[in-house]
């Protein structure tokens, strides 16, 4: 039998088939070959599948649409050539069931936070168990949006703002309290001091009336 070489790039596994079966998965490098076998090279590199926005039904019946993306990669490069004409359109169809079933459980309150009450460690076992037969590792499944209908995205602004004026009127009343405490106080000092008072009454006052006050004050004091 005549052998050459391959030389398998980067990231990147051959798988070698024989009269058309698979015979062994070589691994970046260079190798020797038999000059009947031919070669199907897969990416080893991590990758990423989004999932479009899908209309799922939470536990109180309200509509919500869900996206999320899949980090995943090929673990066995055999099965991925080999188990399925289209690996990743059903990884993407698992990833919807996923997606289903646990925000089927959950109330909108749950999801509405960019999915706080989806588990991603769940997410993704489930998605792993169905893409492992198919030679694909999948890493994470991260919830990207959650989209709300119109009507509860009217309501949610309504009542921040409700709440962010409320804020501002009670600030505002508590500013006038304090104003008001403050004249108060100062009312208080002043009938306790009436020196104070006149010596207040003449930094109000504009420059010529300061003089009569002043002179009257002098007066008074001089009978």
């Amino acid at each position: 039998m005549l052998f050459i070489h391959v030389t398998v790039p980067a990231h990147t596994a051959a798988v070698e088939f024989v009269d058309g079966t698979p015979v062994r998965v070589l691994e970046s490098g260079r190798h020797r070959r038999a000059r009947r076998a031919t070669y199907r090279e897969v990416d080893l590199r991590e990758q990423l599948l989004s999932v479009s926005p899908q209309e799922i039904l939470t536990v109180d019946g309200v509509q919500v649409r869900v996206s999320a993306a899949v980090r995943w990669t090929v673990a066995d490069p055999i099965a991925w050539l080999e188990r399925a004409a289209d690996p990743l359109g059903l990884v993407y169809l698992a990833t919807q069931v996923a997606l289903r079933d646990a925000v089927a459980g959950l109330t909108l309150d749950s999801v509405s936070q960019r999915g706080a009450g989806l588990d991603a460690a769940t997410l993704t076992a489930a998605v792993d168990a169905t893409a492992r037969p198919l030679g694909i590792s999948v890493l994470e499944v991260v919830v990207k949006d959650v989209i709300l209908p119109t009507e509860v995205r009217a309501a949610t602004l309504e009542l921040a703002t409700a709440r962010a004026r409320g804020a501002a009127q009670l600030e505002s009343a508590r500013a006038e309290t304090a104003a008001l405490r403050s004249l108060a106080n100062g009312a208080k000092l002043l009938d306790d001091h009436p020196a104070l008072a006149r010596m207040r009454l003449v930094q109000s006052a504009p420059f010529g009336t300061q003089l009569v006050i002043k002179l009257g004050d002098e007066a008074a004091n001089d009978a």
